[in-house]
């Protein structure tokens, strides 16, 4: 049993080593013309992809290869929010390309958690989930850090904003999240989780780094 728990760590090592190391040739684009095109982005996201509205998702180190997958989605109505489709109808796939290798190559600013008291719960469900109600333990796709897995398409999510990821897990237990990606996944996880863990969880994911 021992040997089969290190062997699995060894495995989900070796993904996140590799995954990292081939991660900035994953999307062929221009970080200086992702740049010009950010101008407006940066009105909801930061002029430097750190969000300063809670409710708003930094853009600021994002895998590239996700953030391409994310914005085509809201250009072709696979995933709805009015606002993000109209900021990016408009944009060509190489356009949809710089902008995501551009943020991806930005610095993420650390924060703390949002709630100190939930620490405790919100760590137990990151990093062990609920046997009991059958949780999945969220390191095991967005690594021990938040970092994700850029050819996965699993996202970082470390550093973002508390109110944002507790929104997108209600979303995701209600339907209301419609998209791309490892989306049923996610569903099935957030259906099970309890308001009160998704909080916790939420504030947990704030402060890592």
């Amino acid at each position: 049993m021992l040997f089969n728990k290190k062997l699995k760590l060894l495995i989900v090592s070796i993904v996140f080593a590799f995954s990292n190391v081939f991660s900035d040739s994953l999307v062929d684009g221009s970080v200086e013309a992702g740049k010009s095109i950010s101008i407006t982005c940066g009105a909801c996201h930061g002029l430097d992809g750190n969000s300063i509205n809670p409710l708003w998702p930094n853009l600021a180190g994002q895998h590239a290869l996700y953030s391409v997958e994310q914005l085509k989605a809201f250009r072709d109505g696979k995933r709805v929010n009015e606002l993000m489709t109209a900021m990016v109808i408009n944009l060509t796939d190489q356009n949809i390309k710089d902008l995501s290798v551009y943020y991806e190559s930005l610095p993420i600013t650390p924060k703390l958690v949002a709630d100190e008291n939930t620490v405790e719960l919100g760590e137990k469900i990151y990093r062990g989930g609920n046997r009991e109600t059958g949780v999945a333990a969220c390191i095991a796709c967005h690594g021990p850090a938040g970092k994700g897995n850029p050819g996965a398409k699993y996202p970082l999510i470390h550093s973002m904003g508390a109110m944002y990821t507790e929104k997108q897990l209600h979303d995701y237990a209600n339907g209301d999240r419609v998209s791309v990606g490892p989306v049923q996944i996610m569903r099935d996880i957030s259906k099970k989780l309890s308001a009160e863990e998704i909080k916790a969880v939420s504030s947990y994911i704030q402060g890592l780094q």
